[in-house]
């Protein structure tokens, strides 16, 4: 059974938008909307950058944050608790900077995280509790919009992750986006960190469908060749670590930058096996969104081989010490992690199922026929919740 979180709540249309005679009145309704109520069907309604503002003007809050700016010790150090950093962490407590999100995709998008992480001890200094994501929770359906008849160009048994990377090709954001990561990833001198931000530029930018149709295209275990293409995707020669590093030294390396350090504990927040049963923290579409967040990252995770769709990261736990436990619960959450498996193929499946069940369309010579992976009203989507249509995604 489908089920939302309370922040992430979908847009519903409204019955006036299934009459033609009535949009032209609801699309006026919609663009003299307040920008708060727009705000609320889809944005973040307390972003940390807002809330800083707010707390400026307050010279109590503005001291006491400022004063907890400087207590705010390294992410792998015990936070700390003196009498002054308490004092100030408590002054905090009731300002909106407590409750305060970021968001993927917003202007200042740094900055906003900068202060969440300022802010973050407060909400348990002396009394520690692990990262929760910093990120609205808000996960939309995007319509699925594509040019099946140009398919006809390939073999009709060529294989899927071959058709999504045609498909990123047929669309302008899509097809630039992925060029200026394979160009900027397959110089032969490779600059890792240009690479990285290359990759995150295109897995926030290029669209959910393109991006998860890209890297989770569904391969059958005997066709090499597109196993390749899928975990090519990222480009493993130049992405990924060139030795074998430790992987607490590579979380080290990503508590140190407020984005990976986000990214990862929004993965830990939505892909979180919440019992031994496998039972998940949150549903299937926001745990493949943390993941796909994580990609351009020092944590940066790849598929194992081109032979299944099994998921690790590049780092091994050998030479932990006393900290072995604690190293292999950090990589076992990718490659033993039952929610992540379970979205991986879940949406391997569904995108197979989405071509078999139009095969039979391309050969009657249907052209630019609109698919939808869940049929969302186009107009709410478009007007409502800022959705766009996209295509879905390529690997090279």
């Amino acid at each position: 059974m489908h089920t939302e979180h309370p922040r992430g709540k979908l847009c519903r249309a409204h019955p006036a938008m299934a009459h033609p005679e009535n949009l032209l009145p609801a699309l006026l309704l919609l663009l003299l909307l307040p920008p708060p109520l727009l705000g609320a069907a889809g944005r973040l309604v307390n972003s940390c950058i807002q809330a800083r503002r707010k707390c400026q003007a307050d010279p109590t809050c503005n001291a006491a944050y400022h004063h907890l700016n400087s207590c705010t010790p390294s992410p792998a150090e015990e936070p700390a608790v003196s009498a002054d950093c308490l004092e100030a962490a408590q002054q905090l407590r009731n300002s909106s900077l407590m409750s305060c999100t970021c968001h993927r995709r917003m202007k200042n998008q740094t900055t906003c995280l900068d202060i969440y992480w300022t802010v973050h001890p407060a909400r348990s200094l002396g009394d520690y509790e692990p990262d929760v994501s910093p990120y609205e929770d808000t996960v939309t359906r995007k319509p699925l919009k594509m040019n099946l008849s140009k398919l006809s160009m390939l073999k009709p048994d060529s294989d899927l992750c071959l058709k999504f990377a045609m498909l990123c090709t047929l669309n302008d954001k899509c097809d630039r986006l992925r060029k200026a990561y394979g160009e900027a990833c397959s110089r032969p001198h490779c600059q890792r960190h240009i690479c990285l931000r290359q990759l995150r530029a295109f897995f926030d930018n290029a669209g959910v469908s393109h991006a998860q149709g890209l890297l989770l295209c569904p391969c059958a275990p005997s066709d090499l060749g597109c196993g390749q293409r899928r975990r090519n995707t990222i480009a493993p020669s130049c992405a990924l670590p060139s030795g074998t590093s430790n992987c607490l030294e590579l979380r080290r390396l990503c508590l140190s930058d407020p984005l990976c350090r986000s990214r990862l504990a929004d993965f830990q927040t939505h892909c979180h096996p919440m019992d031994i049963l496998g039972t998940c923290a949150t549903e299937q579409s926001r745990c493949l969104q943390a993941y796909l967040g994580l990609i351009g990252t020092a944590m940066t995770p790849n598929f194992v081989s081109n032979v299944n769709a099994s998921v690790a990261l590049s780092c091994t736990c050998r030479g932990s010490g006393n900290l072995q436990e604690e190293c292999e619960q950090l990589e076992q959450s990718f490659s033993h992690n039952p929610c992540l498996t379970t979205a991986i193929a879940f949406q391997m499946h569904s995108h197979s199922k989405l071509f078999s069940q139009d095969s039979t369309s391309l050969g009657k010579g249907h052209q630019n026929k609109i698919l939808a992976l869940r049929p969302q009203p186009w107009m709410l989507s478009l007007f409502s919740c800022t959705l766009t249509l996209i295509l879905l995604p390529t690997s090279w």
